[in-house]
């Protein structure tokens, strides 16, 4: 039997208590979300506070980071949730409209926050009279750190998980989902566990290139933090998509690994590869872009 990782006895709510008869509970996954922004602001702010680095002026000053970030908490938590439910179970909550602000029970999309985010941006923007390329190169640097707490805040909830493994790093993750392996697989139902992928490559590998590039001068090329965040993200979603399990709704017979785009055989794309797709190019794009501005 090969060696496999139990999962740490972490449990997803932090403190509990009653409250005039009603069950609150403080749970890891929103302060993960609650950490990301506030640190992302921070680091925002941090970064108007230095005319230098966007070669003599900043696009906002630091304390006009305040008012931004009560519009990516909206944008977050709103572009999050609806974007989950359009794109992976657009049905369900058609016939279920009141649970779609349940955010407490899980289910939130990147890709629709990263829509939310990006419409936070432009009404900020507009609103302020503020470049919207340059307020939105700000938000794009301090993105992974919030990917990053979220990420580690799905390892935390046992949630998307990856597919089964025998690496030695791999993990037994809790709940008969996924304790379920393909028929005749030896020992217990281990799996890697993408999400710590992710908040490595998508949170601390994407934020450190990020930062090198602030300091090779990209926030004095307007587009270009956007260009190399979308990029990055892309390329490093489109990696782990081939180690995480697919997502249950698309799954069917013929098709163990929940491709949305079928290409031939067992080769296809999965929702999150489909989405991401767009986002390498049109970062790749951007790069070029800001390259050619004067």
């Amino acid at each position: 039997m090969p060696y496999v990782l139990p999962f740490p006895d972490i449990d997803p709510v932090l403190v509990g208590f009653n409250l005039f008869g009603v069950e609150l509970a403080i749970r890891w996954y929103a302060l993960a979300y609650i950490a990301g922004l506030l640190i992302g602001w921070r680091y925002v702010a941090g970064l108007c506070a230095r005319p230098a680095l966007w070669g003599g002026t900043a696009p906002m000053r630091p304390e006009q980071t305040d008012d931004l970030l009560t519009w990516m908490v909206l944008g977050v938590i709103l572009g999050g949730r609806l974007g989950y439910t359009l794109f992976y179970q657009p049905a369900y909550y058609l016939a279920n409209p009141a649970e779609i602000l349940a955010v407490w029970r899980g289910g939130m999309s990147f890709h629709g926050g990263f829509l939310g985010v990006a419409a936070g941006v432009l009404g900020f923007s507009l609103r302020n009279g503020l470049p919207v390329a340059r307020v939105g190169d700000a938000v794009a640097a301090a993105a992974p750190i919030g990917l990053f707490f979220g990420r580690l805040a799905n390892f935390i909830n046992a949630e998307l998980w990856g597919r089964p493994s025998t690496v030695p790093w791999a993990v037994v993750f809790p709940g008969d989902a996924a304790s379920t392996c393909p028929e005749g697989w030896v020992g217990a139902c281990a799996r890697h566990p993408s999400q710590l992928y992710e908040a490595g490559l998508e949170g601390v590998l994407l934020f450190l290139l990020l930062h090198w590039a602030i300091r090779r001068g990209a926030l004095a090329r307007p587009g270009r933090m956007i260009g190399l965040f979308l990029a990055g993200y892309g390329a490093a979603r489109i990696i782990v998509e081939q180690f995480r399990q697919a997502d249950g709704q698309f799954v069917g017979p013929g098709n163990p690994h929940g491709h949305v785009i079928r290409l031939g055989g067992e080769w296809g794309l999965s929702m999150g590869q489909t989405l991401s797709l767009p986002m390498l190019v049109a970062g790749l794009a951007l790069v070029v872009w800001s390259g050619r501005r004067t």
